[in-house]
């Protein structure tokens, strides 16, 4: 990083310095663990004579099985985009309203457990159910190895359960199904040409609607703010629900062209 022109791209520069800064952190954590199971050597001998001690060592033994584990987990993420951010998006699947239900339900289970992880978790959008629930949602998890751990919950998610909202309370299953991208920055080799781009605008009805910033698809008028997508002809995922911001729509693009590259 000291040479000469290194931070005359900044944009590289501070994704270089972030990966020095992840390699440094696993390199030094190693390093304090190996000193730190030498040294169990010397205790075990104590602690065979002195009960302090060997509760001690005890103590020393569980925290190094610990340590040793989570380098054992950053280990599993090798992977181009593990150790970096990711969109999850939640969809309701099969099962009406219990499915949109089911739908909010697994989302805030993601970001609850982004949370306890002592991850960020931003919310980017959402399209709520008619009755209850969401249809989709998707949100962003920033932290290390946030893409490599989510990358697990791709798939459907089923919850069998009775109704709360059929009077006859019977047993219904529901879907939810969960994707899984890669934040991608805007200097990464996946590019999105204008002509992949479809820009579609609405206008909302009611009260207040001039002042609306949300573009929505269930809006009819083509005039309003800008919902930007990926056309659906091109090999791009089409961004079903509108974005809060453009640059947010494209960046779930990129996300995703570089997941299926």
């Amino acid at each position: 990083m000291g040479a000469p022109g290194f931070w005359d791209d900044q944009e590289r520069a501070a994704r270089v310095s972030a990966e020095h800064a992840r390699a440094s952190r696993k390199l030094d954590e190693f390093e304090r663990l190996q000193v730190d199971v030498e040294d169990l050597g010397g205790l075990a001998e104590l602690a065979e004579e002195d009960p302090e001690l060997a509760r001690e060592f005890d103590e020393q033994i569980a925290s190094a099985e610990r340590r040793l584990a989570a380098l054992e987990e950053e280990r599993l993420f090798s992977g181009r985009y593990d150790s970096g951010d990711a969109l999850v998006t939640v969809n309701a699947g099969a099962g009406g309203t219990d499915a949109q239900d089911w739908a909010e339900m697994v989302m805030r289970m993601e970001m609850r457990w982004a949370e306890k992880r002592g991850f960020e978790a931003e919310l980017l959008e959402v399209s709520p159910g008619e009755e209850a629930g969401i249809k989709s949602a998707t949100f962003r998890v920033s932290g290390d190895n946030a893409y490599g751990l989510y990358s697990a919950e791709k798939g459907v998610h089923r919850l069998v359960r009775l109704s709360p909202f059929d009077a006859a309370n019977r047993r219904q299953t529901s879907f939810a199904g969960v994707e899984v991208s890669p934040v991608v920055d805007a200097s990464a080799d996946v590019k999105i040409d204008d002509e992949d781009l479809q820009i579609d605008t609405y206008r909302a009805s009611g009260a207040g609607a001039s002042t609306s910033t949300r573009p929505t698809p269930r809006c009819g008028s083509r005039t309003g703010p800008a919902d930007r997508r990926p056309v659906p002809e091109r090999a791009l995922p089409v961004l079903q629900q509108g974005h809060r911001h453009g640059d947010a729509a494209l960046e779930t693009g990129r996300a995703r062209g570089a997941q299926a590259s």
